[in-house]
């Protein structure tokens, strides 16, 4: 039954995320936005909608261990595994925006998640400086989508999910997308719990593997599809996106409506985030290139760091 329940969870939160953002970026065409601040917040946000939702439903239900193992979690997937697994299909080449801005504020905002954690919780006072940085940072994407040229532009035009073409429609959309998250989330929650009752494993633990992996199976299927297309800067850009997302706008705002504990995180998982968080800026630098074997040291990384976290 909870294998059940994680099955179910994972296919709400898919859906969920898929309609959330359809539905919002037709909504916000036709308000006028543009593409390419529709791709940079808002399809950002939407992929990383099951992320926020399951560690909101973690922190309320009592489940904090699980919500502070999801992100930390997912940064390490998204790193060590999801680049890892894309370089292998194909190497990406780097865009320097991502090594001179993007990567840096992601350093950035891992140490001060580190610091955060010293005392083993994350605190309301921490969540709002958190939501700073996001909102912080958003601002700046759409500022600096401006001066993007006009190739950029139609790249993210043609890249966009068509959605209804109705008002009403969108809306739909929109709520059961919301709806299916809710009950993705809870039913992942209740399912990773039992698991960990069941198996003798930390919610911690459970967190940082089953759950992570399975919240961040859209920017899997993101960074792999761009792989296969040679779209390099869509897989990278999504990883470190992503990442970025998950420390300052998911644990941000959590933390803000619900202090999350974080005492079952080890020095084991703080070393694999900040190792797997610092070893890319020096990879990527190499030729502004991610090569195949290079994706081949990050998926070892992973594997040896989850076999470790089970042993």
């Amino acid at each position: 039954m909870p294998w059940f329940l994680i099955a179910l969870g994972l296919i709400g939160l898919t859906l969920g995320a898929e309609a959330l953002v359809r539905g919002s970026a037709a909504l916000a065409r036709r308000l006028g936005m543009s593409p390419l601040v529709i791709g940079l917040t808002i399809v950002a946000f939407g992929t990383s909608a099951p992320e926020l939702i399951v560690s909101l439903q973690a922190a309320f239900a009592g489940n904090g261990a699980i919500a502070i193992g999801n992100v930390v979690g997912s940064n390490i997937g998204n790193v060590a595994l999801i680049l890892g697994l894309s370089a292998l299909i194909q190497p990406m080449r780097i865009d320097a925006k991502i090594l001179r801005i993007d990567l840096p504020l992601l350093l950035v905002a891992t140490g001060a998640l580190c610091v955060c954690l010293l005392d083993d919780r994350i605190g309301r006072l921490e969540g709002v400086l958190l939501t700073a940085g996001i909102v912080a940072y958003t601002g700046f994407t759409i500022v600096g989508s401006r001066k993007e040229a006009r190739s950029v532009q139609e790249q993210f035009e043609g890249a966009l999910p068509r959605g209804p073409r109705a008002f009403l429609f969108d809306a739909i959309w929109i709520a059961v997308g919301l709806a299916l998250l809710v009950f993705g989330a809870r039913a992942l929650v209740d399912g990773a719990v039992d698991i960990a009752q069941s198996l003798g494993l930390s919610q911690t633990v459970i967190g940082l593997t089953i759950v992570a992996v399975g919240t961040s199976l859209p920017e899997l299927a993101t960074s792999v599809v761009a792989a296969f297309r040679k779209e390099s800067d869509i897989a990278v850009g999504n990883v470190v996106g992503s990442n970025l997302f998950n420390i300052l706008g998911i644990l941000g705002p959590t933390a803000l409506l619900h202090p999350i504990p974080a005492g079952g995180l080890t020095r084991l998982d703080l070393g694999a985030l900040i190792l797997t968080s610092v070893a890319i800026l020096p990879l990527m630098r190499t030729g502004f290139r991610l090569e195949r074997w290079e994706g081949g040291v990050l998926l070892l990384t992973y594997v040896s760091y989850v076999t470790l976290l089970l042993r």
